[in-house]
């Protein structure tokens, strides 16, 4: 009987240990999320000026649970921009690390040795274009770059341009509109300027997957749907089942605008942030979601999202 006691009483004292823990847990604040795994670490990156400094703060952890703040990869005066840092993308080519980031409503890519940075650039500058852009990714496929990216033209419109190879300038006469909210689900308050945002392009099987999240961020309904295309340029063809990642998988508003990822088991997963409540848009929090993409049609698969995965990142 005294065994049993001792043992009754140790769960307990685990299980309250687990609840204390959950609830001085701090939740991380980063909207537009991105993580960039790298030699067994993950970084994750997001919009929040924080410290009162301009710029993007990142995070660091071994297992995708402990993460530390390691301050800015990048800060405002090291680069382009004076305000509005969003958006972060970072990628790695020919041994140096990269962030393709917003700011001032341009887009600018700054360099680094480490993906803990800091990012920055010898010439102060964004990529010159003929209107504003927002939310840039960077996409290689074959000997070609890609910057797929928002232009604020008559809404928030998705757009794809050809990238040079030193990731300072495109070329405007490929750049070509891929999608603009157009389907009920994408702008659920009927506004005049509709949105479709935070594009990440995905290939397999060579077909094309350029996920996005429409309505505008404050709104409820913000979510993550996605087309399919046989090249860079699409044509592209909207899922049938839109959206796909949404308020009815987290339970929460504002669910969108983030990236994939692939762990280190190889299993694929979205980063992503939501409202801080249900009741309040920000500070948004950062949430991770498994998800896969599963047999479909011919060549076609479709992502399935996992909704009993779905977890906030904590500090």
């Amino acid at each position: 009987m005294v065994r049993k006691a001792i043992k009754i009483l140790f769960i307990l004292s685990i299980v309250l240990a687990i609840k204390a823990s959950a609830q001085n847990a701090v939740p991380i604040r980063l909207a537009d999320p991105t993580i960039f795994y790298h030699h067994k670490t993950y970084y994750l990156y997001g919009t929040g000026e924080t410290k009162g400094r301009g710029g993007f703060e990142v995070f660091s952890s071994p297992d995708l649970k402990n993460w530390k703040d390691e301050g800015l990869a990048l800060k405002m005066g090291d680069a382009f921009g004076n305000k509005g840092f969003w958006a972060p993308q970072v990628f790695v080519y020919k041994n140096k690390f990269y962030m393709a980031y917003v700011a001032d409503e341009n887009i600018a890519i700054a360099e680094s040795d480490s993906p803990l940075g800091p990012f920055t650039q010898k010439v102060k500058k964004s990529i010159a274009a003929p209107t504003k852009m927002i939310d840039p990714f960077v996409f290689f496929d074959g000997d070609k770059i890609y910057l797929y990216h928002v232009r604020l033209i008559n809404g928030n419109r998705l757009y794809v341009a050809e990238l040079n190879s030193d990731f300072t300038t495109i070329n405007e006469e490929t750049a070509k509109e891929c999608l603009h909210a157009a389907e009920p689900w994408e702008n659920t308050q009927h506004t005049g300027w509709g949105v479709t945002e935070g594009p990440t392009v995905v290939k397999r099987k060579g077909l094309y997957y350029l996920f996005y999240s429409a309505n505008d961020y404050r709104n409820v309904d913000y979510a993550v749907g996605y087309a399919t295309g046989k090249t860079p340029y699409g044509p592209w063809k909207r899922y049938t089942n839109n959206p796909v990642l949404s308020r009815i998988q987290t339970q929460m508003n504002g669910t969108g605008h983030g990236d994939f990822f692939t762990d280190k088991k190889g299993k694929l997963n979205y980063v992503f942030h939501t409202h801080e409540s249900n009741t309040k848009v920000g500070q948004r929090k950062t949430a991770v979601i498994a998800a896969k993409f599963a047999k479909g049609n011919g060549v076609e698969e479709t992502l399935k999202i996992d909704s009993t995965t779905f977890r906030y990142l904590n500090k």
